[in-house]
């Protein structure tokens, strides 16, 4: 894993997303193309499913979920399934888990909402408690204000996976929860609304605060980010991935928990009026408000070469991993 300021080697992971259909041959497609893991994504379906069967599929890659939404679930249903893929895997699962917003907690998943940062951390934990009564036999006695776990019987206890605990990667975004992945996770996944600058000069200052609490180096913690990006063979190919991703960032940007990045960077403005045209549902003029300089600041575009001297540029020495879509060659980004 990489440390900041070293030159060293970042991995590259494949995202995918959809139905069952072809996800077993997606994920043996991404191992044998070389990519390092495969990101399984919670949009439409379940994150955890294509894992499964990618598991039996392949030998080397790991397999992340990135993200599943952690409020729509509790600690033991996700305890549960992460150490079966885990064990299934042979050691490759991964666990990244993300607050999602309050709307969709409370309205698509009918689910509480609190403190997002105070209720991960706890989540994480509980998990971990979990864990560790089924590894070294020790009573069930997690009690935190969100969650309680006290009942562990012979029925329900998995016993001890010879493949260790999975690793924990939590998605943050804001100060409180990078703080938490940093105190808590064994990575931090940032989101893919966020720029080079911002990574180093906020969310590792962020993490760091975490993991001094934890007494942890930063080489215990790994960080991915997914790209975004528009890449082709050439000009016509780029264009119409150019376009949806100015659709793609005014999306996130209009969104007020991502705005301090743009505050960052001088933008809060536009992020007041991409909130304001999404509640009106002009998604087109929204795109508009993305200008090159932002495009510049948030994405790579280009062919593949280019773009991957690039990330290693922007991202070299910050991140241990990156994300692609599988629609992309896997990036030369060892050192």
């Amino acid at each position: 894993m990489s440390g900041e300021g070293q030159n060293v080697s970042m991995k590259t992971d494949a995202i995918i997303h959809g139905d069952l259909t072809n996800a077993e041959v997606a994920i043996r497609r991404a191992e044998d193309a070389g990519f390092d893991g495969v990101v399984s994504a919670e949009i439409s379906h379940d994150p955890f499913l294509p894992l499964v069967l990618g598991a039996s599929a392949t030998e080397r890659v790991d397999l992340i979920t990135g993200i599943a939404v952690a409020f729509a679930r509790n600690p033991m249903s996700t305890a549960v399934i992460a150490n079966d893929i885990n064990r299934l895997s042979n050691g490759r699962f991964v666990l990244g888990l993300g607050s999602q917003i309050k709307p969709h907690i409370t309205k698509r998943f009918s689910m509480p909402w609190s403190d997002p940062a105070a209720r991960m951390r706890e989540f994480v934990l509980a998990i971990r408690a979990i864990w560790a009564s089924w590894n070294d036999g020790t009573p069930l006695a997690f009690r935190g204000e969100y969650y309680k776990h006290t009942l562990m019987t012979p029925m329900f206890d998995q016993g001890r996976n010879e493949c260790g605990d999975p690793r924990i990667y939590v998605a943050a975004v804001g100060p409180a929860m990078t703080t938490i992945a940093g105190e808590v996770a064994d990575g931090l996944m940032a989101h893919g609304f966020t720029t080079p600058s911002y990574l180093r000069n906020v969310t590792m200052i962020n993490l760091a605060k975490g993991l001094e609490r934890s007494n942890r180096s930063r080489g215990q913690v790994e960080v991915t980010v997914p790209i975004m990006s528009a890449i082709g063979r050439d000009e016509s190919e780029i264009a119409p991935k150019l376009a949806a991703l100015r659709q793609q960032l005014a999306f996130y940007g209009s969104t007020p928990a991502y705005r301090g990045v743009l505050e960052y960077h001088g933008w809060g403005d536009v992020g007041d009026e991409l909130n304001r045209l999404s509640k009106q549902g002009e998604w087109v003029a929204m795109g508009d408000l993305i200008t090159d300089d932002m495009l510049k600041e948030f994405a790579v575009v280009g062919d593949l070469e280019s773009v991957g001297a690039e990330i290693k540029q922007k991202f070299g020495g910050v991140v241990d991993r990156v994300q692609m879509g599988l629609s992309d060659e896997p990036l030369q980004l060892k050192s």
